[in-house]
Order: structure tokens, then C-alpha cells, then sequence
């Protein structure tokens, strides 16, 4: 099927489907993957998955990042992080991972596909996330402080992780690894200390008096409405090439930069246009053709044995969910808001396809492994909305 026939297609089909659950009052994305299930090579057959979609995806993350960042705080984020925030974010990760290796190690897998399982139930998907708490208009809640900041490092540990594994070397001797660990780390201390170098900048020059919001307003006065949304974008930009550039995902800058947009950056009016627009391109559009695209990656067929795929996907829903819900009662949360921030946690998507496909790609695990990867992140991606909306959101009311 020529690429934008399989493209309106998806639009259209994952549309409906989003209308339809919305209409009986779950989140639209529920509804978005399952069109992809539908239409991807697991039931109908009608469109393969391709580099040219998965191009169009990849965009998609990109704005939905873009447009969670505007309405979030940078301090927001890192005051999460700070004290016992950084509480959560750790045991968000380490129960989870270890409690993958367990499976692979009981299950007899060897070291490379144990550590690599391990990684991939540790992630969690931060434009998912954050694409679910905007759907239950949460971004501003500690739910969401806390949830997105742990999806951050966790995202961030595991790409660390997953760079220390690439760049080992052939011969793997002690020092060969310090090498690679340190290097890797080294990368990791430079992009946080551009983006926060960046910030200190920025919150210098509002400090000193100098009219930030005066530079982009210029632009839109020399060049119209529409280099709003051009500035925003090279911004953002600039931040997720550095990350890319550094070794880590895209999203990863993106998000800090698009973090570092602040109202105070753009007049009033203007920041209320940026974010309509915004919204309208990646609601209407491109962020129903990401989860669309998340259900098209599934194959029933490449999966390895029933037993195995079950234990996966229980050890990978209840570790993340018990983490969060752990690390938000040691933090003195409601219980419903600690469960609230184990769901969200739960839900993979995106990033933990990546991690499945480049160690696909590079030969340290099966097509029967990988399966069972993307099966795992299309259901934990599919119930999170569902759990949240059924045990959390009532309690919150």
C-alpha cells in the first residue's frame, strides 16, 4: 500500500476509534493503538510497519514532548528530583530491573538478553506519560511532577546503560569497561550541563532587567504569525540534536528545552497562540498516529512461548506499579497519588522500543525476545490509561 494511503488510513482509522472510547469516557489513546493493532500485520494485514511511518512517528513523539513541555516548569521538574523525589525516580527503576533479570534468569537467558529484558520493563515511556496525564488534565499535579521526573531518569539510566553495552569493547577486560562507563558518564554530565547552564543563563538575564519575551516578538513583527512556532522548534531542536549528538534519545533534550520555554519568554497573548496551534497539530494529527503506529509494531506470531510472555508481562506491570506506589507512600503521598504515580509509571511505549530494536538490530536479542518486548510495551501502554482511570482518578475526584 502506497505510503500515504497507509498514512490517511492510519489517521482515519485511529481517529475513530480515539472518538469512540472517548465517547464512552476512556482516554482516546486507548482507542489510537488498538486501531494499529487492528490494522497492522497481528489482525487485518492492511499496513506494515515502515522507516517511512516510523519517520512520521518519530515527529509525532517529538511534538508531543514539545507540547507537554510548555506546560510544565523546569523547576518543577528538578525540585521533583531534588530530596526525596529523587526517592521515587530511583526505586522506579532498580525494582523493576532487577525484577526483569530475575525472569531471565530463571527462564534460562543469557547475560546480554537477561540485562537487556531487565532494561527495557525498567523504562518508562515519558511522551506516553505525559500524553496520559494530559488526557486527565493532571500535568500540573505532584502526580505528574514526580511521574515525569522519574520517567526522566529512568529513560536517562537506561540510555546510559544501553550506551555502556554498545560501546564495550570486543575484547571485554576490566579496564576495556571502566573505559566505556566512563565515557558514556562523561557524556551524560555534559548535556546536564548545558541544559542547566542554559537555564542559569536565562534566569540571569531576567534577574539583570533585560526584556527576554522582546526577541522572539521582533521576529514575529519582522516575519509573521507564523515564525512563532519556528522559533519554538528550532529551540527545542537545538537541545534534542545535542542529546542525539551526545548519544542519548532525541526526546531526552527536547523536552528539557521545551521545559525551558516559560511564559515569561513570550507575551501572554502570543504563548496562549503557540499553545492552540501546537495543540491542534499534534492532537488532531500527529499524536494519534504515534499510538496508532505503537499497535502496528505488534506481531502475535514471533512470540516466544505463552508461559514466558504471561510472567513478562505480570512482572513488568506489577514491579513498576509497586515502585511507584512505594516510593510515593515513603514520601508521605495520599495512597491514592502514590498509586496514581506507580500507573503512570507502567506505561513503556516508545522508549522502550527503541532500546528492543537497537538490541535487535545489533544481534544481542532474538526475533522471539523482541516480540515479546513490543507486546509488552502495547499492553502496558494500553491498560495504564484503563487502571488509572478505574483505581486513581475516582479518588482524586
Amino acid at each position: 500500500m502506497p505510503l500515504l494511503t497507509s498514512l490517511l488510513l492510519l489517521i482515519v482509522v485511529a481517529r475513530l476509534f480515539g472518538q469512540l472510547f472517548h465517547k464512552f469516557n476512556q482516554p482516546a489513546i486507548v482507542g489510537e493503538m488498538l486501531a494499529g493493532v487492528l490494522l497492522g500485520p497481528s489482525m487485518l494485514d492492511a499496513i506494515q510497519p515502515s522507516p517511512a511511518l516510523a519517520g512520521i512517528s518519530e515527529l509525532a513523539v517529538f511534538l508531543v514532548v514539545l507540547s507537554a513541555g510548555l506546560e510544565m516548569k523546569f523547576k518543577d521538574v528538578v525540585d521533583a528530583l531534588r530530596g526525596r523525589g529523587f526517592l521515587i525516580a530511583v526505586l522506579g527503576f532498580v525494582i523493576p530491573l532487577f525484577a526483569g533479570m530475575l525472569v531471565g534468569i530463571v527462564f534460562g537467558l543469557d547475560v546480554m538478553r537477561t540485562v537487556f529484558l531487565g532494561l527495557c520493563i525498567s523504562i518508562t515511556a515519558l511522551p506516553v506519560a505525559v500524553r496520559i496525564l494530559q488526557s486527565f488534565k493532571l500535568l500540573d499535579s505532584d502526580i505528574a511532577r514526580y511521574s515525569v521526573a522519574t520517567a526522566i531518569f529512568n529513560d536517562v539510566a537506561a540510555l546510559l546503560a544501553l550506551g555502556v553495552i554498545l560501546n564495550l569493547p570486543a575484547q571485554r577486560s576490566f579496564q576495556g569497561v571502566a573505559v566505556s562507563i566512563l565515557t558514556t558518564s562523561s557524556k551524560l554530565v555534559v548535556l546536564g550541563a548545558f541544559i542547566l547552564g542554559f537555564n542559569w543563563i536565562l534566569e540571569k538575564m531576567v534577574e539583570k532587567g533585560i526584556h527576554v519575551e522582546r526577541i522572539p516578538e521582533k521576529l514575529v513583527q519582522w516575519l509573521g504569525n507564523e515564525a512563532l512556532f519556528g522559533i519554538l522548534v528550532v529551540f527545542v531542536l537545538v537541545f534534542g540534536s545535542v542529546s542525539e549528538l551526545l548519544g542519548f534519545h532525541f526526546v531526552i533534550g527536547a523536552f528539557f528545552g521545551s521545559l525551558l520555554i516559560d511564559r515569561k519568554f513570550f507575551l501572554v497573548s502570543r504563548f496562549h497562540e503557540l499553545e492552540r496551534t501546537l495543540g491542534s497539530v499534534t492532537g488532531g494529527f500527529l499524536a494519534p498516529v504515534f499510538f496508532a503506529y505503537l499497535g502496528l509494531e505488534f506481531d502475535v506470531e514471533a512470540m516466544q512461548s505463552a508461559g514466558f510472555v504471561l510472567v513478562v508481562l505480570v512482572v513488568s506491570i506489577g514491579s513498576k506499579i509497586y515502585a511507584g506506589w512505594l516510593g510515593g507512600r515513603l514520601l508521605r503521598l495520599p495512597p491514592e497519588r502514590a498509586l496514581g504515580i506507580g500507573i503512570i509509571l507502567n506505561g513503556r511505549g516508545v522508549m522502550e522500543l527503541v532500546v528492543a530494536s537497537i538490541a535487535y538490530e545489533r544481534g544481542f536479542i532474538g526475533q522471539g525476545l523482541f516480540s515479546t518486548l513490543v507486546l509488552m510495551g502495547v499492553v502496558t501502554t494500553l491498560i495504564t490509561p484503563l487502571l488509572f482511570r478505574k483505581w486513581v482518578l475516582p479518588r482524586l475526584a
